[in-house]
């Protein structure tokens, strides 16, 4: 550092050091100054961020050097053990070097031969993910007063669970549909998963509980990914009221080539790719997977369909575009996960590493029909749905303080619910983080 003649070094702080600093090849050799470890929390967190959108930089624009340099200066500074800043660091720093190791397939590979979670330890990050924060419980209060609602002297109904994994939502239901004053319904649940031993103890839960209530019950598993289902195998049937629950599933038929949206002009050319162009009307993402699938929906007839989906953009062309939004949406996730747990415990860990890691890894380091992550605003989805031949339904206030009586139950601070043209926004603080909207077939 030059310093001005009267001046003292006291008084400049380390991130006014590091401000100075320019991420050349001949940092990188250079020994780790010793004043990086001297950061205050709230300095580090913000150099970290500067490294990360240097590094994210570096790497879109091919300079693998430079971002090996700001790596290796992320890699002293972040911890997964550490601060909220420090665990998000680890997580965008191993997601930006795996992006970079992509450019070489075989070392790739062997890197990430050995990285494979079982089923079980899936399943019970999930159940920790769910009991941890009040995001899936709320979506689920929400998701059934407004079925019981919209099912209200139906004699027969269907619900198909498009992301069928966590039986407390359908028992809660069970129960509730129990105390009708009209009598309970008959029942049938269709859920869809990839996962055969999943479904085999969402039926084992829920044939249980529908036999002691005495409710005419009925399970229809369908193993299978979602882009793959055969709507003839939901077997609905004449008579029956449809109810579809989508819980943080359909982004994942965003998923197409990029490389086609890429290279042509969408304004002229979408209308051949979607044989229509509405979608790029209301900017919104084409997709002909989700195109079909939502076709498939509306032709089931639902009476409700609810739909919670991650609030932030996640889906853009733009590498850059997607790590700024990423940073923004995790830093308060990970804050969620600060405020209820210390950082050494284990379930926080596996929830950062297996669950929020991997979700991190899959927008940053994929592309094309791998990048599966797609999370898009609720400013999307509406007019998505509604070309697709659905109303939207205004949930009501008593679903409003269903959620908020949760929220109060459990004592859940920081958390929120906002409502925003009839949907309603599941907050931490004030920021966004799942909108939750209700739909209904429309002619």
């Amino acid at each position: 550092m030059i310093k001005e003649e009267g001046s003292s070094s006291a008084s400049s702080s380390p991130l006014q050091m590091f401000s100075l600093m320019s991420l050349s090849p001949g940092l990188g050799s250079s020994p780790y100054p010793s004043w990086l470890r001297e950061m205050r929390s709230e300095e580090r967190g913000l150099c970290l961020i500067h490294l990360l959108i240097a590094c994210a930089n570096h790497v879109a624009s091919g300079s693998i050097e430079n971002a090996n340099i700001a790596l290796e200066y992320i890699s002293h500074l972040a911890s997964p053990n550490g601060d909220t800043m420090q665990r998000i660091a680890s997580y965008f720093s191993e997601a930006l070097a795996n992006r970079m190791l992509k450019s070489w397939p075989g070392l790739h590979k062997a890197l990430n031969s050995t990285k494979i979670t079982s089923i079980t330890e899936e399943i019970l990050v999930r159940k920790w993910f769910f009991e941890l924060c009040p995001f899936l419980k709320l979506s689920y209060v929400i998701t059934n007063q407004a079925i019981l609602e919209a099912m209200e002297g139906e004699k027969v109904v269907h619900i198909v669970d498009l992301n069928c994994f966590e039986p407390v939502q359908w028992l809660s239901l069970l129960q509730a549909l129990s105390a009708r004053q009209e009598g309970p319904p008959h029942l049938r649940i269709t859920g869809i998963h990839e996962q055969k031993e999943v479904l085999d103890q969402m039926a084992l839960r829920l044939n249980e509980e529908a036999e002691k209530l005495d409710i005419p019950f009925q399970f229809n598993p369908i193993v299978d990914k979602l882009e793959n289902l055969d709507f003839e195998s939901l077997r609905v049937k004449t008579g029956e009221a449809v109810a579809i629950s989508s819980v943080i599933k359909l982004h994942s038929l965003l998923a197409t080539n990029d490389d086609i949206l890429r290279n042509c002009n969408i304004t002229h050319t979408l209308g051949d790719f979607l044989e229509k162009d509405a979608n790029n009307t209301y900017g919104v993402s084409p997709s002909p997977k989700m195109v079909r699938f939502l076709n498939g929906l509306w032709g089931l007839s639902p009476k409700v369909m609810m739909v919670i989906e991650q609030e932030s953009n996640h889906n853009g062309l733009s590498l850059m575009d997607r790590i700024m939004e990423a940073l923004n949406f995790y830093a308060a996730l990970f804050d969620c996960l600060e405020s209820t747990m210390h950082r050494e415990s284990i379930e926080r860990q596996k929830i950062e590493k297996f669950l929020l890691g991997e979700e991190i890894k899959n927008i940053v380091a994929c592309e094309g029909l791998d990048r599966k992550t797609r999370h898009e605003k609720l400013e999307k989805w509406i007019p998505r749905l509604e070309l697709a031949g659905f109303g939207k339904v205004n949930l009501s206030y008593h679903v409003m303080l269903q959620g908020r009586r949760l929220l109060q139950s459990y004592n859940y601070d920081g958390y929120k619910l906002k409502e925003e043209n009839g949907c309603l926004m599941i907050c931490w603080q004030d920021q966004p983080l799942f909108s939750v909207s209700a739909w209904r077939f429309r002619r």
